[in-house]
């Protein structure tokens, strides 16, 4: 009989701590539900604010990088006076724009209604990314330890850094290279180009978004180092390779003939594989460290 009632007992304490455990597991899920409300809710504000205001933001931003006084082509022309002025058979107006072709159509009936409201729906979520991931971290808060909320804290700022660098860095640079090269680029004078609205904003976000994701490789670099599976040692032994595939990038983002204007995207992107490199002798050292701390104690 006394074995029958331990048994019960011990029947119930489990039974309890998997109602303690589903419970827990259900209150994590409402927690999660109200972080991806907020997070739902600033995007819908910030869509809304574009949407309303679309007519500035096509005109100043979307369609700014087809308009010659953008600041890129700005800067490129003055960087064709500075070379000119060293080298003297190089003419300033090659890089000056003076005009760029691009005649945008609409083909459906409801194309740019759907233009305008999934473009606002895109700047929405660019605009609330900073908040979406201080939503994601104060949902991972709460389960890690005092050292690594430090950690992790840091590690949500500089996402976003990298990530609004990349998509600035690609709105400014990428971008109005490819535009200026697409536009004006024709196989035969009997053929016109025509862009769809859909066409162009679609390999205007992408190429600015993917950007901002290739200058997420410090951060990868970070984790694969904490990990243990990437070494210093060996970006070091294969920087040659990422030369090479760091041209090889450049020449596809901008396929202009220009060595010039390949070298402007070009040199961004490796001097952050050479961060990247730092990054994991970074967090070599540090691992290097705690470990002769234990080794000590």
């Amino acid at each position: 009989m006394s074995n029958f009632g331990s048994r019960l007992v011990n029947s119930i304490k489990e039974k309890g701590n998997k109602m303690e455990g589903e419970m827990s597991f259900f209150e994590h899920l409402e927690a999660l539900r109200w972080h991806l409300i907020r997070s739902v809710f600033v995007i819908i504000l910030f869509a809304i604010f574009s949407f309303i205001y679309f007519n500035t933001l096509f005109d100043g931003i979307i369609m700014a990088p087809t308009k010659p006084n953008f600041w890129t082509y700005r800067m490129m022309c003055k960087m064709g006076e500075f070379l000119h002025s060293l080298l003297h058979y190089i003419k300033a107006e090659d890089f000056c724009v003076q005009s760029i072709k691009v005649k945008l159509i609409n083909t459906e009936l409801a194309g740019q209604f759907n233009l305008q409201f999934g473009s606002s729906i895109m700047l929405g979520f660019i605009l609330g990314l900073p908040y979406i991931l201080f939503e994601i971290w104060r949902f991972i808060r709460p389960a890690l330890h005092t050292k690594e909320r430090k950690a992790a804290s840091g590690f949500v700022f500089y996402s976003t850094t990298l990530f609004i660098m990349g998509v600035l860095f690609g709105y400014y640079i990428i971008t109005p290279l490819s535009v200026r090269f697409f536009a004006g680029y024709q196989i035969s004078d009997s053929i016109e180009n025509l862009f769809s609205i859909d066409s162009f904003i679609s390999s205007e976000t992408w190429l600015t978004l993917l950007t901002g994701l290739v200058f997420q490789l410090p951060i990868v670099v970070y984790i694969l180092s904490s990990l243990g599976i990437l070494t210093p040692k060996f970006m070091r032994e294969k920087r040659r390779y990422a030369v090479i595939i760091v041209l090889l990038l450049a020449a596809l983002i901008t396929p202009s003939p220009d060595a010039l204007t390949m070298m402007v995207v070009a040199m961004p992107l490796y001097l952050l594989f050479e961060f990247s490199i730092f990054v994991s002798a970074l967090v070599h050292r540090r691992k290097a460290k705690k470990s002769d701390e234990l080794m000590v104690m």
